[in-house]
């Protein structure tokens, strides 16, 4: 005959030790909300991100369209409405939002009479008018974009600037930026004041007679560094004294053959009226 060996004291202890055995860990209620939290987190910002991205798509849109009915009313006489130029205007497909920009922004277009070039005028549209028609060139055909960021900061090499800006520029534009006249009415336009957005923009569009310096001929950096120097130039005075334009020995030269020479012939017939 078989006698149970549990006691009754031992009975609670193994109950208790069952009930010890299926309960929950403690961390495993901040693990539950944890993991909530990132899913819901995960799921906003993709609602978000998508929410911003089909805005951001309607506000370009919207530009675009805008710079379309810019372009018909104000250029397209000449450029065409397919911007396939014309014997009076030239073809804008390609040439990028940078361009457009510079040739705007600077109040080169619309030109106000036909001329060898272009001419720099007050600025006929507002800035919100000139990103519109950029964008709307720039949605027809690739070409360069307008430039942001650090190229445009002007805390380049100033020296390494000045180097590649003689050259490569310096030929037209004189060594201190004062421009300088080319051939049949043309001309070389000054730099001076001129915003480092459309320095740069013009020397990876290549406007009037201004050959394209890609990232090929000059790079990006190389391009800061131009602008850096451009600005110094600008931002300090000549340390030789009266700049006379900056225009070059041949300014001085004849400053000299004038007033210098001139004063002498005008003290020798003082002192020889003074003589007799």
């Amino acid at each position: 005959m078989s006698t149970n060996t549990t006691t009754p004291a031992s009975q609670p202890r193994k109950a208790k030790k069952q009930r010890k055995t299926g309960r929950r860990h403690p961390l495993a209620s901040v693990a539950l909300i944890a993991i909530g939290l990132l899913f819901t987190g995960a799921g906003y910002a993709a609602l978000s991100t998508n929410s911003a991205t089909a805005q951001s798509d309607a506000t370009s849109q919207q530009t675009i369209t805008e710079g379309e009915k810019l372009f018909a009313a104000n250029c397209a006489t000449c450029h065409g409405l397919d911007l396939e130029g014309s014997s009076e205007a030239p073809s804008l497909i390609g040439v990028g939002a940078a361009s457009v920009d510079f040739q705007v922004g600077t109040g080169r277009m619309p030109m106000q009479m036909q001329g060898p070039q272009a001419q720099k005028k007050p600025v006929q549209f507002t800035e919100e008018q000139t990103a519109a028609l950029a964008a709307y060139v720039a949605s027809l055909a690739p070409g360069p974009a307008i430039p942001t960021g650090e190229v445009l900061d002007g805390a380049g090499d100033a020296a390494n600037g000045a180097e590649l800006f003689r050259i490569n520029c310096a030929m037209c534009h004189n060594v201190a930026g004062a421009g300088g006249a080319l051939t049949e009415g043309k001309f070389a336009p000054a730099i001076k004041n001129v915003s480092a957005a459309h320095i740069y923009e013009a020397m990876v569009t290549g406007p009037q007679n201004m050959p394209v310096f890609n990232d090929m001929n000059v790079s990006a950096e190389g391009k800061r560094d131009i602008i850096t120097y451009l600005k110094y130039v600008e931002n300090n005075p000549s340390p030789g004294g009266l700049a006379l334009g900056s225009l070059g020995p041949v300014a001085e030269g004849l400053f000299i053959w004038i007033f210098g020479l001139g004063t002498i012939v005008a003290l020798t017939v003082w002192i020889t009226a003074k003589s007799n």
